[in-house]
């Protein structure tokens, strides 16, 4: 891994405004993207579950964005919350299938699961939507999770698991939980994303302990979807062929 340079050509987890607890606009997004180099940005405000978040329509309108705005590609998206055991989001499908990039996890303030077990089985069946295209930050240790099982059925969906670099610096333990992750990843050769998850314009793209952590562990960027466009793309084409199975 080169020393000194960030390696992501997209950043696909980015809150805007509409978070209610973000603090930037999609064109102060773009703006900052463009400087730092990136080629896509992934506009994934949380689900309506979250305190603040928008409402229901704001995932519908999202058709109003332009495709690209200051040369980037703009990818209009979701950050799920995961409400209950049995995996239910708080988006319903007729608005799903609308999106291009659809991310679930697990927060605080939407999903009170009693313990590992009862964790695990709410992520692993939102891998199972066919909607969902990968689970952000399950690193984080308010929630453990058993991370193998998480991670290989992941590889057997050809789902995302992701690497938040947010969490090093906002969900304190998580670097013990990340590198465990990112270890199985590398074992399974399976799909990451680096993302990370800014809730503010200048932090589009900041991946830097997400990638030392990889390094640490020797997981190759060869595993990480978005380091290049077409990478990214296939990551699309794979949601694209999922949903034609179910329409």
């Amino acid at each position: 891994m080169t020393k000194n340079k960030q390696p992501l050509v997209a950043d696909l987890h980015v809150h805007t405004v509409a978070s209610g607890h973000a603090y930037s606009t999609v064109q102060e997004i773009a703006s900052a993207a463009a400087e730092k180099g990136l080629k896509i940005i992934g506009i994934t405000d949380h689900g309506p579950a979250m305190p603040g978040g928008p409402h229901l329509y704001h995932f519908s309108n999202l058709q109003v964005l332009p495709r690209r705005l200051n040369g980037v590609e703009i990818l209009r998206g979701a950050e799920l919350n995961i409400l209950n055991e049995d995996g239910e989001l708080d988006l319903p499908p007729s608005y799903l299938g609308g999106l291009d990039l659809v991310w679930a996890g697990l927060h605080v303030r939407c999903f009170s699961g009693s313990d590992l077990n009862a964790n695990t089985r709410a992520v692993l069946r939102a891998l199972e939507n066919p909607y969902v295209d990968g689970i952000v930050h399950p690193g984080n240790p308010d929630f453990p999770l058993d991370a193998e099982a998480v991670v290989r059925r992941a590889w057997e969906l050809y789902k995302l698991v992701e690497i938040n670099n947010s969490s090093f610096h906002f969900r304190l333990g998580s670097l013990e939980p990340c590198r465990h992750f990112a270890s199985l990843v590398r074992s399974f050769g399976s799909d990451v994303a680096v993302n990370s998850d800014a809730h503010f314009a200048g932090d589009v793209g900041r991946s830097e302990m997400a990638f030392r952590v990889l390094e640490e562990v020797g997981l190759s960027l060869e595993q990480v979807v978005n380091t290049s466009v077409e990478k990214v793309y296939r990551v699309l084409e794979r949601r694209r062929q999922r949903l034609k199975e179910i329409t």
